[in-house]
């Protein structure tokens, strides 16, 4: 959502926190700031951990306050301030944010919480604070409870993730995972039961000659798991270069399987080498048309990954008899890149040797920050004859 430009003079209601997992005594929260926005006003939610929560991450729990409450102006801050820095890194950093981004409504601004430091940290940025239940009375539960309860249901928990998040039921763990659920909303519950599943699938995207073989490959080994290798590669050299838009399906179909039974042995990740969104583009890059079919499955792709990285075209291109060459590469790493903003899935570049690629996937996968690089800016030049 942008960020307003030239609007009047307005009240802006102000609401921070982690959201780790988003539940019933934040809505409170957020619904009684909610109700005290009328008019021009507006309510400001910010979403930030350092580190963060590699089961739930920033942007998911933004995302959930977004899907409740679609009035809201929710943001995830850059480079927050680790989670123990003092009270007063914490305020001078929301501070700095705020003049930076809605300067001109920082004369009525109001914040909301439910905790002992909200006097203070209202103070601070010159607004006024707002108690919502500060005792708990109405909802007794706290985020670091409900993570010590989905800490202990994966501690306990030895789930099998068969297909696109489904769980088998395993007695007295799944019971600690409903425990947390009774303080959620539905759609928050069943998106945990995707972020906590035993088998978080990482794939890897981007154009030919990337490193994505390389990578998810070097990934595995790192974690001591399972990966899956490309399977339209083989069946393309298998068809001799030559395929239908049947065969485009069945490569999805079977990358899947293939995916889906590596599951079952890996541990905490399963690292993938490209998937049906792949497969799609390339059925209109050689044959200008798709199966709806595929179309299907390229769009469950949103769904079915923990994590989706995006290898650079930073690195040499390698022929190997099947590609066509750098600068189609460079192109067609646009598109890639088009289709994911398009279809909304949020996706992590990763550039550089594999050293700095292994080190940023690990800093994404652990919930560390990553450096903040603006990316390379060229022009690919003239269309080749």
């Amino acid at each position: 959502m942008g960020l307003p430009e030239d609007l009047p003079p307005s009240r802006l209601n102000l609401v921070v926190g982690k959201f780790a997992p988003l539940h019933k005594g934040h809505q409170l929260l957020l619904e009684r700031a909610l109700q005290d926005t009328t008019g021009h006003d507006f309510l400001v939610v910010l979403v930030y951990s350092n580190p963060d929560f590699p089961e739930m991450p920033s942007r998911v729990r933004a995302e959930w306050v977004r899907q409740l409450y679609p009035q809201a102006r929710v943001h995830v801050p850059e480079n927050p301030p680790p989670n123990d820095a003092d009270d007063l890194t914490h305020r001078e950093f929301v501070r700095r944010w705020l003049e930076a981004h809605y300067a001109p409504h920082l004369e009525n601004v109001h914040v909301y919480t439910s905790e002992g430091y909200g006097e203070g940290f209202a103070r601070h940025l010159g607004a006024r604070h707002v108690a919502a239940d500060p005792q708990r009375r109405r909802f007794p539960i706290s985020g670091s409870r409900l993570r010590e309860w989905l800490a202990e249901f994966k501690a306990r928990t030895r789930l099998e993730l068969i297909g696109q998040s489904l769980w088998t039921d395993y007695g007295q763990s799944w019971e600690v995972f409903c425990r947390a659920g009774e303080w959620l909303d539905e759609r928050v519950w069943r998106s945990l039961q995707h972020w906590y599943a035993p088998v978080q699938r990482v794939v890897f995207l981007g154009a030919e000659s990337t490193g994505k073989t390389t990578l998810a490959r070097r990934m595995a080994q790192e974690y001591g798991t399972g990966w899956v290798a490309e399977y339209g590669r083989e069946h393309y050299e298998r068809r001799g270069g030559v395929m239908e838009l049947s065969d485009y399906l069945e490569v999805a179909h079977r990358h899947r399987e293939l995916e889906d039974e590596a599951a079952v042995e890996a541990r905490n990740y399963l690292f993938v080498d490209t998937n049906a969104l792949t497969t799609l583009f390339f059925s209109y890059y050689y044959n200008q048309s798709a199966l709806l079919e595929l179309h299907a499955l390229a769009r469950e792709c949103a769904g079915r990954y923990h994590h989706t990285f995006v290898c650079a075209d930073d690195i040499p291109f390698e022929q190997d008899g099947w590609r066509d060459n750098e600068t189609w590469r460079g192109r067609m790493q646009g598109l890639v890149l088009h289709d994911l903003d398009v279809r909304g899935v949020p996706y992590t570049v990763v550039r550089g040797s594999l050293e700095q690629r292994v080190a940023q996937v690990r800093a994404v996968l652990e919930g560390r920050p990553l450096p903040a690089e603006p990316p390379p800016t060229r022009h690919l030049g003239p269309r080749p004859a």
